[in-house]
Parts: C-alpha cells; structure tokens; sequence
C-alpha cells in the first residue's frame, strides 16, 4: 500500500465534518493514557503487592525499576528515529502490543518465578525485573507517549498551545485517577487479574483504535496544520500581520542536543520525573514516615490533578503569545514549593497543601512544555529524532527517582536527604532557565 493511501485508510480525514486534528487530538490522548501501566503512576501501586509475592526488599526492586527505566532510555532516541522513519501507525501497534504482553508476563510473575522465590534466588529475580520493567518502560513511557504526543503536535502550529491544552486536561485528569482506579481494580481482580485487565485493553483492543484513527501528518492527506487551507495567510498576532514565532531552521537531532535551551528544557523535565517518580513510586512510605494515613497518599493526586488541569488550560493558551522560558520559571518555582512540602511533610500541617500546589503547578506547565517546546524551537522536520533524545533524559531522570528516595531511607533514616538534593538541582536549573531563549528568534535577530 502506497503512502498516501495508507495515510487516508480506512477513510480519508479530509472527508471528516470537521478538521480531523480535533479527532487526533483525542486518540492521541488516548493513547499517552494508555500508557499509564507504563509509568510510574501505574507501577507504584502494585509495588507492595510485588515486594509481598516476590520476597525482595525495597531497595532491590527500586535497584530493578532503576536499571530497567536506565536501559529503556536509551533505546529511545533510536524508536524516535523509527517514528521519522516509519510513521505512527506502526510505531504505536508495535508499542501497544509490546505493553500488553509485558503486562501479560507480569500478571503471571509469581508463579512463573516460584521456583526461584522457594529456593530465595534475590539475584536472578532481580535481573529477571530488570529485563521485565526495561521493556515495560520502553513500551509504555517511552515509545507509546512520543508517538501519541507527537501524532498531536503535527496537526497543529500556530495554535499548537492552545489545543493541546485539551489533551493535557483529559491526560492530567486520567494519571491523577489512575491510582485509585488500579487500586479499585486489585481489588476486584487481585493485583494479577489487574495487569491482565489492563494487558487486553492496551494489547488488544486499542491497536484496532490506532490502525482506523490514528494518521501521521496531515500533509500526507493533503491537509495543512490547523485546518488551514492552502495559500492561506497564517497570522497568529493581535493585527494578523505575522507569525509570532516563525521556525527559520529545521534542526536535526545532532543540532538541537548543541543547543543550550534544550538542556535547559530537557534537564528541568528530567528534574520532575526524578522526583515526581521517586515520590510517586514511594507516596504511601512517604506518608507513613510523615505519621499520615495511606488514604492521604492515594488520594493527593486528585487535588494535585485540580490545580494542574487549570494551569494547564491557562499556560497552553498563553503558551501561543509568550516566550516559552516564561513557563520554565514557574515550573521551577512550583517544583520547589511541592518538594519543600515533601520535606516538611511531617513536621507541618502546610507540608501536604505546599505539596498540592507545587505538584499541581510543576505536572501542569510539564504538559505544555512537552508538547509545544520541541517543534516551536526546533521545527517538525526531525521531532521524532529530537523529542527521542528528550525523552532518553526524562526516562533516564525517572530511573533514577526511586532509588534515591529509596537509598534516602535506607541510609538516612527520612526522605529529607533526597529532597533537598532535588531542591537545589531544581533551583539551579530555574536560574538557568533565564537565558533558554529561543533559537529560532536569535537566528531570525541575527539575519538582521
């Protein structure tokens, strides 16, 4: 089958009653919520039921998680290169049905380990989580997400921002949700059950949702980003008179990675899955140390999610008129509020509201910038590519969250340690934020 009728099988988007950008907006939506078994969100609350089957410490299966979220990041980049190549159809099949088996093999990890548990062989069941959660991130966090968040980004341009503030909502909604419906589903289930529930709705049905809806780019149906059509004036200011923030130079990857901003970016997106997955993947030892109840750490997500859905409807409409490193000084101050609250949680009564604000300030404007940073400064020609190395940064920061939260504890006594190493890295990288400028526009200034 030829490209282009690939791209308008089985039905063409330019025949849909309205611009189908809308409609990719949703199922891509879908698809990063999907990925949830995927993320830390997902994992952390199975975490005591593995430590409970499969007789290993913490620190052990934060050594596994660490190590298989390390080795999934970078694979990452080179599934970003396979997306430019390839497209999103394939990618994302090969993506979902590889998460559904991994979730298959953990619904049955106790018994297909007994023996090793009986005979208490730690080491070979550590490895054998290390390979189990490599695949589980990369599948999951990793190419399912960039091929969903991507799919979106290419609909839109000038009014990137403001529609993907939608999904962001929905997104925010569903991972704030997503512990205390997994919870309710070990319940209903047992913990195996769950991961099996979840194995054929990701591994089965959702493939057939991405092989009917899910399309590429909109050029190769012969549409325009936004619904324009062509030879369209594209006017995003005030007068309409010009583009507020015109991409000059398509970079690729090899140039993006020379380019300040994007470790500036990158690292402060790194910074937040650091210590947003080490909080989450511990929240109940968190709270437990602090004396609060496990029912306050399944529950926070909810108000953290509240105030991140209304950030995130506010920052993506702005996000289309302002300079992006605006949103990076907020991001950073949130982050520093939510992790003083983590260290002071059990000392304060204003601990667990710092956390909800700070949280909620951080995952908010984290939806934006992931979206609209990368195509804005670098162009859509290699977003696969550059979002790829991104992502490698952001997975490898998650990997590293739990295990040092974790050795925190263990060496230390409290989670304090850990935290005031993530204070200062955030704040540093705030100061920093000031000179992420766009490269689009200091190209443009110096072309005079």
């Amino acid at each position: 089958m030829k490209r282009r009728e690939w791209a308008n099988f089985p039905f063409h988007p330019g025949k849909w009653p309205f611009f189908y950008g809308w409609m990719v907006l949703i199922w891509g939506s879908l698809g990063i919520i999907m990925s949830i078994p995927g993320q830390t969100m997902g994992v952390s609350v199975f975490t005591d039921s593995l430590l409970g089957s499969l007789h290993i410490s913490r620190d052990e299966l934060s050594f596994a998680y660490m190590l298989g979220t390390i080795g999934s990041s970078f694979m990452l980049p080179w599934a970003g290169r396979l997306y430019d190549r390839l497209g999103v159809r394939p990618t994302a099949v090969a993506a979902a049905v590889g998460l559904g088996l991994i979730l298959i093999w953990l619904s049955n990890i106790d018994s297909l380990l007994s023996g090793w548990i009986a005979a208490q062989a730690t080491t070979a069941i550590v490895i054998t989580l290390f390979a189990t959660f490599l695949l589980l991130r990369f599948f999951g966090q990793g190419v399912l997400t960039i091929v969903s968040r991507n799919m979106m980004i290419q609909w839109f341009d000038q009014r990137r921002g403001f529609a993907t503030g939608f999904s962001s909502v929905f997104v925010s909604l569903a991972f704030s949700i997503s512990p205390l419906f997994l919870f309710t589903l070990i319940e209903a289930y047992t913990w195996e059950g769950a991961w099996m529930v979840m194995a054929l709705l990701v591994g089965l049905l959702f493939p057939v949702v991405i092989i009917v809806f899910f399309r590429n780019r909109p050029e190769d149906s012969g549409l325009l980003p936004d619904g324009r059509s062509p030879g369209e004036e594209v006017a995003t200011s005030a007068k309409k008179k010009k583009i507020l923030f015109p991409v000059i130079k398509e970079f690729n990857a090899a140039e993006a990675i020379r380019n300040f901003p994007f470790w500036v970016f990158a690292l402060m997106m790194a910074m937040q899955a650091l210590y947003f997955t080490g909080f989450t993947f511990h929240v109940m030892s968190v709270f437990a140390e602090a004396g609060l109840p496990d029912t306050m750490a399944i529950t926070i997500f909810q108000p953290v999610a509240i105030i991140a859905v209304v950030v995130t409807l506010v920052a993506s409409s702005v996000s289309d008129h302002i300079p992006l490193k605006y949103l990076l000084y907020f991001k950073g101050g949130g982050a520093c509020l939510g992790i003083l609250g983590v260290i002071f949680l059990g000392t304060t009564s204003w601990g667990y509201y710092l956390i909800i604000i700070g949280n909620g300030f951080m995952t908010g404007l984290y939806a934006v910038l992931a979206t609209v940073t990368w195509p804005r400064y670098y162009g859509r020609a290699h977003l696969g590519a550059i979002s790829g190395q991104a992502m490698m940064m952001i997975v490898f920061g998650s990997a590293l969250g739990p295990m040092l939260f974790s050795r925190s504890l263990s060496y230390f006594g409290t989670y304090n340690v850990s935290g005031w190493l993530c204070f200062a890295v955030y704040f540093t990288l705030t100061i920093m934020a000031f000179w992420a400028d766009n490269p689009q526009k200091v190209l443009a200034e110096r072309r005079g």
